[in-house]
């Protein structure tokens, strides 16, 4: 766990990682950085994340203390309607190829945004570091040579991520170069030009004059419309702390509902490696699930009753409720995409930046129109095609979204950074690294490390399951099932839990830094 009173970056890629210590060390602050390594990931993790995914940003600026968010998340095309899939056959809408693309990349445009806003160093060297890996190269991870392996049906189906990702024929493996010079060839054009060319100029006609060619509903015009947001997030208290997450269209809410729950136990009395641990956490899930999956969309187009589901006097309701039905709850939760890159960057002007950014399925669309190099996101493959659903595919809108970075202060100062990869495992990953760190006093790499629990399902599960991370816990499993759960034991450290960094801030201002150890990544300080 490195330290520092400088500057810290913590990623899921060394690389994205050593990208950000580069910018910082080079007179850059923590939003030059930040976009850095947001624009690096999408090169070196390009099974997670890319320029042709969303990302969100949770910002706290040192001068005034403001705290922040940007809504980088695309809507749906201007064509995108229920009936334009249920003409063709579908009950749902594809989750691979040209008609997955159903929604704007909104990453570009937020990393303009952000630089635009608080930045200082040149825009072309802030997007200089993803050029260079796309263009020259750089070793293919641990992540990636796994993730090519399990996508190789739809990398193969695709003739510029067979070129990349199988040349020849050929799956890369760990240590093999990756060149991506077409998609090099976009981001310099970004660095030359800056996000209008991606939208509204030469890269933004090509990819809409592509996704008409090869049948999907998005089109240059949809390009040209897209403009991202900033927004206020939404927050709780937390045992003296308050825990800032992004408002919806995106799930953060919901690890507020679990606080606001817990608040009324006595969290540290129980211990952490207990089968009461996790029965507890788990069906306090549950309770916000149920809420999530009743209202979460985009706000302008459906009401979502905020102020009610964040208050103490509910969360209090949801207690009771779980006091009265000990047992395991039934709480079927719609399966999910879990492929996602989050980090988080911090420098000595007090500035903090929270973020995190995806393709939603593994490789996304697993399509790449015309010559952009340009990995499109599935993100719109969520909607769903029943007018009855409150996430029901509309025109120029905005899905329910996975992706939730958070922020914690204390005496109103930044004390902790933390986000995670996992479509259903990011909000139970956060109350895991809140409650470790609040809790049971733990230091932020402690936390990360802890055994983690998901519940729920990712695409392709049938039923929902309390998947648990084994560490030797040899009666923890009976005792739960014996609570009425569905129990999935999970190797120590698997990546299905996810790839979670944090960054925790003491009161002499020390960074303390850290790196999932499921991940590729690092943390470092500077």
């Amino acid at each position: 766990m490195p330290q520092s009173r400088r500057g810290m970056v913590a990623a899921p890629h060394y690389l994205a990682s050593q990208t950000g210590a580069f910018i910082l060390q080079s007179g850059g602050n923590a939003f030059d950085a930040a976009v850095a390594v947001s624009a690096v990931l999408g090169v070196v993790y390009p099974h997670m994340t890319g320029p042709g995914g969303d990302a969100f940003f949770l910002i706290h600026d040192g001068h005034t203390g403001k705290i922040e968010g940007y809504n980088g998340s695309g809507r749906s095309a201007a064509k995108a309607t229920p009936e334009w899939y249920t003409k063709q056959g579908y009950t749902t809408i594809p989750s691979r190829g040209p008609l997955a693309a159903v929604t704007v990349p909104g990453m570009v445009d937020a990393w303009e945004a952000v630089w635009k806003k608080y930045g200082r160093l040149p825009w072309a060297e802030i997007i200089a570091p993803a050029v260079r890996y796309a263009e020259e190269g750089f070793p293919a991870s641990p992540s990636l040579a796994r993730w090519i392996m399990r996508d190789l049906e739809w990398i193969q189906q695709d003739t510029h991520l067979r070129s990349v990702f199988c040349p020849n024929g050929i799956p890369l493996v760990e240590g093999d170069i990756v060149i991506q010079t077409k998609l090099a060839q976009t981001l310099r054009l970004i660095g030359e030009q800056g996000s209008a060319c991606f939208y509204n100029g030469s890269i933004g006609q090509m990819i809409g004059e592509a996704t008409e060619r090869d049948g999907s509903v998005l089109t240059k015009e949809d390009l040209a419309a897209h403009q991202g947001e900033w927004v206020e997030p939404v927050s709780t208290t937390y045992r003296g702390h308050r825990v800032y997450q992004m408002p919806p269209n995106t799930q953060g809410f919901s690890v507020l509902m679990m606080l606001n729950i817990l608040e009324n136990v006595d969290l540290s009395s129980i211990a952490r490696f207990s089968p009461e641990f996790y029965h507890l956490v788990v069906e306090t899930v549950k309770k916000a699930f149920q809420d999530r999956d009743r209202y979460l969309t985009d706000p302008a187009f459906r009401d979502i009753p905020i102020e009610q589901l964040l208050s103490k006097d509910y969360a209090k309701k949801l207690w009771y409720d779980m006091q009265y039905h000990p047992q395991a709850s039934p709480h079927l939760s719609p399966a999910m995409g879990q492929d996602t890159a989050y980090a988080a960057v911090t420098d000595d002007e007090g500035n903090t930046v929270s973020f995190i950014q995806s393709l939603y399925f593994d490789f996304g669309s697993a399509y790449v129109p015309g010559d952009s190099g340009v990995i499109l996101q599935n993100r719109g493959s969520f909607f769903s095609l029943d007018d009855r659903a409150p996430n029901v595919l509309e025109p120029r809108k905005r899905t329910f979204h996975t992706l939730m970075p958070g922020m914690v202060t204390k005496n109103g100062k930044p004390y902790l950074l933390l986000g995670t990869q996992g479509g259903e495992g990011q909000p139970q990953t956060q109350l895991s690294i809140l409650t470790g760190v609040i809790d049971y006093q733990l230091t932020i790499q402690q936390a990360i490390g802890l055994p983690r629990w998901l519940y729920g399902r990712t695409w392709g599960d049938m039923s929902d399951t309390l998947k648990i991370e084994s560490r030797s816990y040899e009666d923890i499993y009976s005792r739960l099932e014996a609570y009425g759960h569905i129990v999935e034991p999970i190797r120590d450290y698997d990546a299905v839990m996810g790839e979670a960094q944090g960054i925790m801030i003491n009161e002499q201002g020390v960074f303390s830094g850290a790196a999932d150890p499921r991940s590729d990544g690092i943390a470092i300080g500077i």
